[in-house]
């Protein structure tokens, strides 16, 4: 009797170390959910994670033809100034086809729109360089839901659902009218869209990079 008690307690004893092998640290180099999503996290809250408009320089000039082709300016920053994001005052500029009264329209930023107006620093594909852009949402891993490795198991496109806080003036209709896109991610945060990052591996584990996937 008293050699089977030894037996179970030893037996105990083996699988509570096996227990806590299992839940020590996992190999960061491992393509796991636990690793992807802790490299999202970090990727996303060092202002990847932020939905911006292409809009890095201000004020904004308006001319007479942009106005009358409706380009996205001209459709999008009167939307603005009803929202009270921007002001607009008429400039005097010499005349021109672009000009033919002599006038543009000036869109500044009011104190309400300089709060969404944050460093996000952007390199175009012909080498211009920006520090700031209009940014009104912010996304935040959920959950990854699945990876695709490479043959050489280097790098990774990780599929995931994601949280986002948009700025409160993106429930105004005209807003999302104006900003189709961002108004389909905010809407796809239900679970209905999925975002892709891709990965790759280094020394310290999985990093995301930057780029499309």
């Amino acid at each position: 009797m008293k050699t089977h008690h030894i037996k179970i307690a030893a037996m105990a004893a083996l699988a509570l170390s096996a227990l806590a092998a299992c839940s020590g640290p996992s190999d960061p180099k491992a393509p796991s959910r636990e690793n992807f999503e802790a490299g999202l996290r970090s990727f996303l809250a060092d202002g990847n994670g932020e939905v911006c408009l292409a809009m890095y320089d201000w004020p904004i000039d308006l001319t007479e033809a942009e106005a009358g082709a409706n380009a996205r300016h001209a459709v999008q920053l009167p939307v603005f100034e009803k929202l009270g994001l921007v002001k607009s005052t008429i400039v005097p500029v010499p005349r021109s086809d672009e000009n033919p009264d002599g006038a543009i329209k000036r869109y500044a930023l009011t104190d309400e729109g300089r709060k969404y107006y944050k460093a996000h620093a952007h390199k175009g594909r012909d080498g211009s360089t920006h520090a700031n852009d209009l940014c009104v949402a912010q996304i935040s891993v959920d959950r990854v839901d699945s990876w695709d490795l490479d043959k050489q198991q280097s790098s990774a496109a990780v599929s995931y659902t994601y949280h986002i806080a948009a700025a409160p003036w993106m429930q105004d209709p005209d807003a999302s009218r104006v900003l189709p896109m961002v108004a389909r991610v905010i809407k796809g945060a239900d679970g209905s869209l999925k975002m892709r990052q891709g990965f790759a591996l280094t020394d310290k584990g999985w990093v995301a990079v930057p780029g499309a996937v």
